[in-house]
């Protein structure tokens, strides 16, 4: 049939959108949680921070299942990739939630946003996935628009929060190409429940030594780390179960802008010129890959129709 080719082209074109969709709200939510996790650094160690949101996340999943009556689907089919994602995870949220704990949102999420261009890459070299140079200049642009925001200075860069940020965004990436893989033969629900588990187990042995008992007032901060940790796990799988990583990963550049508008509005740190025009890029890269992959998808050829069609 002719139109075989254009609804398949539809369908693909549904599910890119949707993968975008679902990793710009993913990016908002989880954001707000970083936000969350930056107060709560304040008064306690870092590696209980992760703990909580674990912890506070698994009774959201828990009523989740009882509602849906899918248990079935929480059994992991891959155990050992979900317990070597659950180990990264948790390096991953050691360091970036120390470098939170001495940087700026604004200028940790501007060294973790390499993780884009890592993602890219390592799609490239361990996936195979086709990388063409629109979504390099995608990355590169995104990136470009990251350092005009930061302008980092030498000393700022080299300190001990900066590298933890660094190796922070290695992890996430490395987790990123596990995460598409285990899509493709774990549930949603059983990835991201896997992890809040592993993340409060994990994370709650290593703070054990430090603990400190969470005061009656920071538990709705509490409660609203894992309320957005819980939906956050379910937006990101969902996007990286619709669409490529080095597709959706230059959109995570988003989480700039919400740094910036949070440290505006919660520590009353004003965004500068720079900050607008950087931004500025940013949009204009995401909005870019955006019209050149649906370009691209409609000008491949439908398969021929059939003679007797």
């Amino acid at each position: 049939m002719a139109t075989s080719g254009k609804l398949g082209d539809a369908s693909g074109d549904a599910d890119i959108g949707n993968g975008i969709l679902l990793m710009l709200a993913a990016v908002a939510v989880l954001s707000l949680m970083d936000a969350a996790m930056k107060q709560l650094v304040q008064h306690y160690p870092p590696m209980e921070v992760s703990c909580l949101r674990g912890l506070a996340s698994i009774p959201i999943f828990l009523f989740g299942v009882t509602v849906t009556r899918q248990w079935r689907r929480v059994v992991p089919v891959r155990w050992l990739a979900h317990f070597l994602r659950g180990g990264l995870s948790i390096l991953m949220l050691w360091m970036f939630i120390y470098a939170l704990s001495k940087l700026s949102l604004s200028t940790a999420y501007g060294i973790v946003l390499c993780a884009p261009l890592l993602i890219t890459a390592l799609s490239a070299l361990v996936l195979r996935e086709r990388v063409g140079r629109h979504r390099w200049l995608a990355v590169v642009g995104g990136l470009i628009g990251v350092g005009i925001i930061l302008k980092p200075s030498g000393t700022e860069a080299a300190t001990l929060a900066g590298f933890a940020a660094l190796a922070a965004a290695l992890c996430y990436a490395i987790v990123a190409l596990m995460l598409r893989r285990l899509t493709s033969t774990d549930s949603t629900l059983s990835i991201a429940l896997s992890f809040v588990v592993m993340i409060g187990l994990g994370c709650g042995i290593l703070a054990y030594p430090d603990w400190v008992t969470p005061a009656r007032a920071h538990w709705p901060l509490i409660a609203f780390l894992g309320l957005c940790g819980s939906a956050g796990q379910y937006l990101i799988i969902g996007a990286f179960r619709c669409a490529p990583p080095s597709l959706i990963a230059p959109f995570e550049y988003t989480a700039l802008l919400w740094a910036v508008a949070l440290d505006w509005f919660v520590w009353s740190t004003a965004p500068s010129a720079r900050v607008l025009i950087g931004g500025s890029v940013v949009i204009a890269t995401g909005l870019y890959l955006i019209h050149r992959e649906r370009r691209a998808r409609h000008t491949i050829p439908s398969p021929m129709p059939d003679s007797g069609m």
